[in-house]
């Protein structure tokens, strides 16, 4: 079975591997293709890039992007799509700060960007692999996609969810709540 891979910023696979965040936010790229962005896949590893601006566009002291070996992409992440939404209101993008490092102009300006006000949001479960995996870096890698394909993992790394039970069902309920509370109200006849 072929492995997927998400793309985000260095930063922020660390920041979900220590679990200061919960949720990937994304608005889409120039290779999204004609439907735009969308959660393809309800799992995978999180594929971390090297964007020279993304400490300067996070909240919190411990920013810095991690090291990576010449040639080699590590992944240490793997996440679960708990639930992903369409957030199209700006005060739920607000509501969300705590569950993220973005600042809130990087949000502003993805929220508002190609004139279609919105940001999708994601929940997910993440895990910290046993040990990292080590792979190449080719080629097919690069560019502005957010999904790649992984080769297959090796079976000797296991999976450790980040946080435990308790916190991870107190987020999901707080973030569920927030979306919720945005979601246009429907009328009954």
């Amino acid at each position: 079975m072929q492995s997927v891979g998400f793309k985000e910023w260095a930063v922020v696979c660390d920041a979900i591997a220590r679990g200061e965040q919960t949720i990937i936010l994304r608005k889409g790229g120039i290779a999204e293709g004609r439907a735009g962005f969308q959660f393809k896949h309800d799992a995978f590893f999180l594929f971390p890039t090297a964007y020279h601006a993304q400490v300067e566009k996070t909240r919190g002291s411990r920013r810095e992007i991690p090291a990576q070996r010449e040639g080699e992409i590590e992944l240490r992440v793997f996440a679960k799509v708990e639930f992903a939404e369409l957030v199209t209101s700006w005060e739920a993008a607000e509501r969300l700060e705590p569950f993220h490092i973005w600042t809130h102009d990087v949000v502003r300006e993805r929220f508002d960007y190609a004139n279609a006000p919105g940001i999708h949001v994601a929940f997910i479960r993440a895990f910290r692999l046993s040990q990292p995996w080590i792979i190449p870096d080719l080629p097919a890698y690069g560019g502005c996609r957010s999904w790649v394909n992984l080769p297959e993992l090796r079976n000797e790394i296991s999976l450790v969810p980040v946080l435990d039970d308790a916190e991870y069902e107190s987020r999901r309920a707080r973030v569920q709540a927030i979306i919720d509370r945005a979601a246009p109200a429907t009328t009954t006849c």
